[in-house]
């Protein structure tokens, strides 16, 4: 049986993003910059900003590390700019955020869609583009435009986070009568999808950004076509309370979009899709159920000597071999690590076939090229360099922080050196280096992919362990579910 999903958490301010909030208050104007209303004055004087939000992966839920999400992201700095802690009230579902922001305040935060005639909030400005999307059950055929919908069991998810998908359901009805579907403000996009998967749905409709998260768990949900126009995300404010609230709201959010920190966290949180094939998706998550488990210990034990986590020497392992102990590759590197020969007899590896052997001697590799690199490399640009060191070597990888260098950038900053990488496939750059030629491209495909399987390890494991079970086998028909039907017009 699907089991709720919705939490309650309260997060308070703290050290977590000390780092990037002191950043922020110096890239972005301060509080006093808007005189202070009433309502601004009473969150100054108690200390800390209230939001009414939801469990989600694409709002905000509590990870392995703490909280996080894509809203959780920008109410922590918002938080941050008006100098003030953070308390989420987040047990809420689409239906009661807004009027919890009307008779409560002080703000809203759920994946909420721009309704300009809705009474007693005022919006800010929009913060992300959400596009609705058509998905439907693997194996369902011939649906490839809204004329195939009528007929369908078709879901969508009804109140302020997905006015958009209704309302383009709406829309599409007038042309097509025939039209039916059942909504409900009580689920979340995770149960939704499961109802897709599990036959009780033929189809539903969702925002694109809400597939990209959620499709990692259901292999069997197929992406169809987009639908409609696309609203606008936004946050909302009682009305009934003066603007000063709203005033900054939209200059902290015109702020984070001018110094480019609102698309870093939108590509952060939903752009992978154009470097990892849904095809890609599927596989990945096949062989994480049938052979990640048999190796789990290994990489576990190697990350309690290396030091590393255990997921990212996972991660590593499946790029370099899929899972497969037995994988050799055209130059005669093999096993579950990829060792060459000469680097299996330095690290003590007899038997690179062996998983044991394979797992330890590549995590201590690892730390080995690690310990290589300057000191003045630090935080993700010293492990994204470890691990494009792992693929092409340290020697190429050094020739490129000297490109790097020569082009007037920064040799410690994983970002200019990965721009550097493939000019070591041009003459005109490798022949200015120690070691010359190399096929510098392919690191930089590398750590990407690396980091993007290293991100689905985590997801899958804490969305597992704190988001939902979905018990399949004795999973209720919708109809049991709080599901409102709309009927069609004819």
């Amino acid at each position: 049986m699907l089991t709720s999903i919705r939490r309650h958490f309260s997060a308070r301010a703290g050290g977590y993003f000390a780092g990037i909030a002191a950043l922020l208050l110096i890239m972005l104007p301060r509080f006093s910059l808007v005189p202070a209303d009433d309502q601004l004055r009473t969150i100054q004087q108690r200390g800390f900003l209230t939001v009414h939000t939801r469990t989600s992966p694409t709002i905000y839920y509590q990870g392995r590390r703490g909280p996080t999400g894509f809203e959780y992201a920008l109410l922590r700095r918002f938080a941050d700019y008006l100098g003030v802690s953070l308390n989420l009230e987040s047990d809420h579902h689409l239906d009661s955020v807004l009027p919890a922001v009307r008779t409560q305040g002080d703000l809203g935060a759920a994946g909420l869609v721009l309704t300009p005639t809705t009474q007693g909030v005022n919006f800010t400005r929009p913060i992300l583009e959400m596009q609705p999307l058509l998905v439907y059950r693997r194996g369902l055929h011939g649906i490839s435009g809204p004329g195939d919908l009528p007929g369908l069991e078709i879901g969508t998810l009804r109140g302020a986070g997905s006015a958009g998908t209704a309302a383009n359901l709406r829309e599409l009805q007038k042309t097509y009568p025939g039209l039916s579907w059942k909504e409900s403000g009580e689920l979340e996009v995770a149960e939704l999808l499961a109802e897709v998967e599990s036959g009780s749905l033929d189809a539903a409709v969702i925002f694109d950004h809400q597939f990209r998260v959620n499709r990692l768990f259901f292999k069997d949900v197929e992406r169809g076509f987009l639908l409609g126009k696309p609203s606008s995300m936004v946050w909302s404010v009682p009305s009934r309370e003066s603007l000063g609230l709203l005033q900054q709201a939209n200059r902290f959010l015109d702020g984070l979009q001018q110094n480019g920190e609102l698309p870093r966290l939108v590509e952060r949180y939903f752009g992978h899709d154009d470097y990892l094939e849904y095809v890609g998706t599927r596989t990945f998550l096949s062989h994480l159920d049938s052979r990640l488990p048999r190796y789990t210990p290994l990489f576990q034990q190697a990350a309690r000597d290396s030091g590393f986590d255990w997921q990212l020497l996972a991660a590593v392992s499946y790029q370099e071999s899929h899972w497969d102990r037995d994988a050799v590759s055209p130059t005669g590197v093999r096993g579950l690590m990829m060792l060459t020969s000469p680097t299996a007899k330095e690290l003590g590896v007899t038997d690179r076939r062996d998983p044991a052997q394979s797992v330890a001697g590549g995590a201590r590799y690892l730390r080995q090229l690690e310990k290589r690199l300057p000191d003045s490399i630090t935080g993700d640009d010293r492990l994204y360099m470890t691990l494009a060191a792992y693929n092409v070597g340290i020697g190429h990888l050094y020739d490129a922080r000297d490109i790097t260098r020569i082009r007037d950038a920064n040799p410690d900053s994983w970002r200019d050196v990965r721009r550097a990488l493939p000019l070591l496939q041009q003459r005109e750059w490798h022949e200015k280096t120690r070691h010359g030629y190399a096929r510098g491209g392919e690191p930089v495909i590398y750590v990407r992919n690396i980091r993007r399987y290293y991100e689905m390890l985590n997801y899958v494991e804490r969305s597992r362990q704190q988001f939902f079970e979905l018990d399949k086998s004795t999973a209720p028909s919708g109809a049991l579910l709080p599901f409102e039907f709309v009927p069609p017009l004819n």
